[in-house]
């Protein structure tokens, strides 16, 4: 792995944005030079420490995936080297750790699936026996497995913000109907094919999102990352146990750390600035990562 790497600085292409990993470069009009950085997000929050190898990590899972999957739907990777863009001095920020993709109009929903009672959507589920206007039988449990994966999507936020929790209705109302039935369909399919070839490397997936976007055809693009630890709940299957948390590959062993965490010796209130990590902290979310990437690719 190379050094740490917060915040990417190329100078020979426009930055057309910073997200809570990535770092999006115009490469002409029709590309952009995806850099995953090794930031990393809780509650929101980007972390002022870098979790080293962790842009690599993401990137390396990211490409697994898009070519398992290729079958289901097309994807924005164009196949072309990240570092023929970018001068010889700022190879070091790209090398193993970005992606030279299609340049798309992206759709504003977050397409999550979920295939286990975890996290919101069990909180949600005690309230309410639902999840995102999805009715589930009773008498499930935390993590307990639903009889069939659903669709219960998002609709994206601003960096710092929330995204929120909306019906498939309302995704409808919001890119029409043919749309939106279109990503549900791909989103399960995709996670469905997934799971079952995570399962066999020991691993559940308990949810996911994805994030689509379409070309100047109209067609459906599968784009950003795909299934990686930052947007995925990962279980290993030995941990399994319904009823309790399993522990996970995820950040969450960072998210619980900051429930305990505080600022100025009150807890923190999940806001910026975010508590600095110890060194422990770091080292053990980046353990965690390179266990998932180990084990789906072993």
């Amino acid at each position: 792995m190379t050094s740490a790497l917060h915040t990417s600085s190329l100078r020979s292409l426009p930055l057309l944005a910073r997200g809570k990993v990535r770092d999006n470069y115009a490469v002409g009009e029709d590309h952009i030079l995806m850099v995953a950085s090794d930031r990393i997000s809780a509650f929101d929050v980007i972390m002022g420490e870098p979790i080293p190898g962790k842009g690599e990590l993401l990137t390396r899972m990211a490409l697994f995936w898009f070519e398992q999957l290729g079958g289901i739907c097309p994807n924005h990777l164009t196949g072309a080297d990240p570092l023929s863009v970018v001068q010889p001095d700022e190879a070091a920020q790209v090398r193993g750790r970005a992606m030279l993709v299609k340049r798309l109009r992206p759709i504003p929903v977050e397409a999550v699936v979920r295939g286990y009672l975890a996290g919101s959507g069990w909180a949600e589920y005690q309230a309410s026996q639902s999840v995102c206007g999805v009715k589930l039988p009773a008498g499930l449990k935390n993590a307990s497995k639903l009889p069939e994966p659903i669709y219960t999507p998002a609709a994206k936020a601003e960096v710092g913000e929330h995204d929120e929790n909306i019906t498939y209705e309302k995704t409808a109302k919001m890119i029409g109907p043919a749309l939106a039935s279109q990503i549900r369909d791909i989103s399960i399919a995709l996670y469905k094919a997934a799971s079952e070839i995570a399962l066999k490397k020991g691993i559940i997936i308990a949810d996911t999102k994805f994030e689509f976007g379409q070309d100047r055809d109209g067609t459906l693009v599968l784009m950003d990352e795909v299934l990686t630890p930052d947007s995925s709940r990962y279980w290993p299957v030995e941990g399994y146990v319904e009823g309790s948390n399993p522990p996970s590959y995820d950040k969450q062993f960072l998210r619980d750390w900051l429930e305990t965490a505080t600022v100025n010796g009150k807890p923190w209130g999940k806001t910026k600035p975010a508590p600095a990590l110890p060194q422990e902290v770091i080292e053990k979310t980046a353990a965690k990562y390179r266990e998932a990437l180990k084990r789906l690719t072993a």
